[in-house]
């Protein structure tokens, strides 16, 4: 690849991905994606640019190759200061990162549980701790607009895309996030009514897809 520019190595359902895609346009900086087949075969530029842990994304700037979301996410607001994602006082900053480390350890892996479940007390079990996920986040919201205060911010990039993946819980849990934490369903619609979001964020119907793809990967019958 040139040298020069930014390139994201990505997989269109990837939350993780979609982090790193949200910020970049919340900056407006110019990029190109490339599109990995995680399932039938990795790029060489992927094996190499992220030979530890070879998943995307990864964020290739002037070259250089920058691994893990949130610190994608960190490196692309140090670098494009402007507008900041990160709230100005220091101690919102370490909220910040605190809450990003509790999404990145409970989030994703909450919802996968769910629906990767076999059905009988382990969804009953993966369903309830879900909840109990999705209720401290939503304490850590209270009646705030975005998790920083009024505007979108650095929390809410961290958290969006994985809740593009809810669809997927919800369907295959049966339950709906609403019924059980309205404030966060309220936040993911207020959220999806950002520009940004809104051009990255897919479908619930096509993550559905994608995770019903998984689920036959891992031998988990459909209904």
């Amino acid at each position: 690849m040139p040298k020069e520019g930014v390139k994201l190595l990505d997989m269109w359902a990837s939350p993780f991905g979609m982090r790193a895609k949200i910020a970049l346009l919340e900056k407006g900086v110019d990029y190109e994606t490339q599109e990995e087949d995680l399932f039938g075969g990795k790029s060489d530029l992927l094996l190499s640019s992220n030979p530890i842990y070879q998943k995307v994304p990864v964020l290739l700037h002037d070259g250089k190759p920058m691994v893990e979301s949130s610190n994608i996410v960190a490196y692309i607001d140090e670098v494009w200061p402007n507008p900041p994602l990160m709230p100005a006082c220091a101690y919102d900053r370490a909220r910040a990162r605190f809450w990003t480390h509790y999404i990145d350890d409970k989030l994703f892996s909450g919802g996968r549980d769910i629906w990767l479940s076999k059905g009988g007390e382990e969804l009953e079990v993966a369903k309830k701790e879900f909840i109990e996920i999705l209720k401290v986040l939503e304490g850590a919201l209270s009646d705030k607009d975005y998790f920083g205060g009024d505007s979108f911010g650095y929390v809410d990039i961290m958290t969006i895309p994985i809740a593009s993946w809810f669809p997927a819980s919800e369907k295959y849990g049966n339950f709906k996030v609403e019924d059980h934490c309205p404030k966060i369903s309220a936040w993911i619609k207020r959220c999806m009514e950002v520009d940004s979001v809104a051009k990255i964020v897919p479908e619930g119907e096509k993550i559905c897809g994608c995770v019903a793809y998984i689920r036959k990967l891992n031998g988990v019958a459909e209904e």
